[in-house]
């Protein structure tokens, strides 16, 4: 179990054991910081713990020092502008780090990529983000309305969030239809139409509700579609 050891490890260490403020310190200090080695310290003795076999000792130092590194990287070449990007690759980094080491301990292989079923599950799974939205996006093309200013009714929205909340709702659904519990299906509809359509009705853009309820539908309708041909 070294990858599901160290994994916890990592989440000891990266979330629990270190506080915001060694956070904003190291952000403002960068390699200066003494709690970025410190940092590096705890995620190599929790690894060596938590895999308590004194001859894996070098998996636990390969672990703190990769950490180091990668930590590193992230404070020297960090901005304001691209803090989340940065935050994500050295998620990834560590790790990638941790499925390498458990992958040289043969502690397992790719035999999963020939089970068919996870497969038709993860194609389905992709299909539902991007490339459903470039197939609704284009079938509402012609009836893109323009929006109209109403009184105090505020109109303006978060960049792509119309599209991450599709992705989400779909992904929600499809998982849904994958336990067999669809009435998780109805309750996500229900919920939309009390956040979304309420705020719609009182702006009285018949328009926009009606292009956003198509829409919508599309987006359920695909994700109910995927999940009944995957099953």
């Amino acid at each position: 179990m070294i990858f599901i050891q160290l994994i916890f490890a990592h989440l000891l260490g990266d979330f629990i054991l270190q506080p915001d403020s060694w956070v904003a310190e190291k952000e403002g200090k960068k390699l200066k910081s003494g709690y970025l080695y410190l940092h590096a310290l705890i995620h190599t003795v929790l690894s060596f713990i938590l895999l308590w076999n004194t001859e894996l000792w070098w998996i636990a130092l390969t672990v703190g020092i990769s950490h180091l590194m990668i930590d590193a990287a992230k404070l020297s070449f960090q901005t304001v502008k691209n803090k989340k990007g940065w935050f994500f690759f050295d998620q990834t980094l560590h790790f990638l780090v941790i499925a390498g080491v458990s992958l040289y301990c043969q502690e397992f292989n790719f035999e999963f990529l020939r089970n068919k079923e996870l497969l038709k599950i993860v194609a389905g799974a992709i299909f539902l983000t991007s490339p459903a939205s470039v197939f609704i996006r284009i079938l509402l093309s012609s009836w893109t309305p323009v929006p109209e200013t109403a009184g105090n009714i505020q109109t303006e929205s978060l960049s792509n969030a119309g599209k991450y909340i599709g992705i989400l709702e779909r992904l929600l659904v499809f998982t849904f239809i994958m336990v067999n519990h669809w009435e998780g299906v109805g309750f996500m509809v229900a919920a939309k139409s009390v956040f979304r359509f309420s705020d719609l009705a009182q702006a009285k853009q018949r328009k926009l509700t009606e292009y956003v309820l198509i829409g919508t539908l599309l987006s359920f309708g695909m994700a109910v579609l995927t999940g009944i041909l995957i099953k």
